[in-house]
């Protein structure tokens, strides 16, 4: 596999381009990024035979900004036979391919992939039945079979390591808007935490009882996920909040400028949701960190038109060196989560020497 497949959002094509190029010439996988803004993916071709299995072997999947979910490919399938697409398929990963412990079937996130999507599902069935019979998937396996179809005789089929790849099929959380919650914007909040929390953490570091706060917070669909974990909310915003979630007894409402607000007591989250310079956000969350004012923060990072992934490179950049200063050690992660749109969100964790929250 000479080939890496990045799923990435339409749009931002060259960004996943730029971070991928960079990040494989520092592990030493050299190769080059093609890339076409709008088609939702980027492909990243190797100079070397299994050069995508080097690269993701040697990089980790969660510290990707831009790139939904990847899989090491063999070359494109460009004439698939209309009358048996399985058996160039399943010859293929008999040859070139891992066993594999399951299969998806993908599409790009564009509307040409929606147009895929019907003979997704109606493929998989058949050519998973193909594979278990001839061997090629294994519970016992750690790595995933992935295909995507770029149209009826067109195919990318390739495999990727579970533990390093994303957990959803495309990179893409499927998250139910709760009725109750205020507005559509709390859905970041949540897929902030698939992402960025393993789930067997959550029942500690999102548990019912901790003090949060937050920022820019009106009408309120940051601070509805907060409740509904069983936290204790400061929401400051001048604007509104939502009078149902104010019923709840958790939230208190501070009109004032999320920018100027300090708490008199140090809280456990801090998210942030404000729609500003990222430059002014970032040093604010700086702050908030390096004075001792929360142990966690989640927030959003509104981007500019141009140099985006450089941008996000400089504002880690500030916010590392500024954790530095105080001698802090952190964990600090950014992420264009699907429900994002022309920003991303980051995670900064304040850890103790021995590597657990202070």
């Amino acid at each position: 596999m000479n080939h890496l497949f990045l799923h990435c959002r339409p749009g931002f094509e060259k960004e996943c381009a730029s971070e991928i190029a960079e990040i494989a010439a520092d592990a030493g996988v050299y190769g080059f990024p093609k890339a076409r803004e709008g088609d939702g993916y980027v492909l990243y071709v190797t100079h070397e035979p299994d050069g995508a299995v080097r690269l993701m072997s040697k990089v980790d999947f969660h510290s990707l900004v831009f790139t939904r979910q990847w899989f090491g490919a063999v070359p494109l399938f460009d004439e698939l036979p209309v009358s048996d697409r399985i058996g160039p398929l399943l010859t293929a990963a008999i040859e070139s391919l891992p066993v594999c412990g399951d299969l998806w079937i993908e599409t790009v996130d564009t509307n040409l992939g929606k147009e895929m999507s019907g003979l997704s599902k109606k493929f998989i069935h058949p050519f998973r039945q193909a594979l278990k019979k001839a061997g090629r998937l294994s519970e016992r396996s750690s790595w995933r079979l992935h295909l995507v179809f770029m149209s009826g005789t067109q195919a990318w089929l390739g495999a990727a390591r579970i533990p390093n790849s994303a957990v959803w099929p495309m990179g893409i959380a499927r998250l139910r808007l709760p009725r109750a919650a205020p507005s559509r914007a709390t859905l970041k909040l949540e897929e902030a935490w698939h992402h960025f929390i393993p789930a067997n953490e959550w029942d500690e570091r999102l548990c019912g009882g901790l003090k949060a706060v937050d920022l820019g917070a009106a009408p309120g669909g940051w601070t509805w996920q907060l409740v509904q974990r069983g936290m204790f909310v400061d929401a400051v915003d001048n604007g509104p909040m939502d009078p149902v979630l104010m019923e709840s007894g958790q939230v208190r409402h501070l009109k004032s400028d999320g920018f100027v607000y300090e708490p008199r007591k140090a809280v456990y989250w801090l998210v942030c949701d404000i729609a500003d310079k990222p430059a002014r956000v970032t040093s604010l969350i700086g702050k908030w960190v390096a004075e001792g004012y929360c142990r966690e923060a989640i927030f959003n990072l509104k981007l500019p038109m141009k140099q985006r992934y450089a941008e996000v490179k400089k504002l880690e950049q500030r916010l590392q060196e500024k954790m530095a200063e105080r001698d802090l050690r952190i964990e600090l992660r950014f992420k264009q989560l699907y429900h994002d749109r022309e920003e991303v969100t980051g995670h900064l964790r304040v850890l103790t020497p021995a590597g657990v929250i202070r």
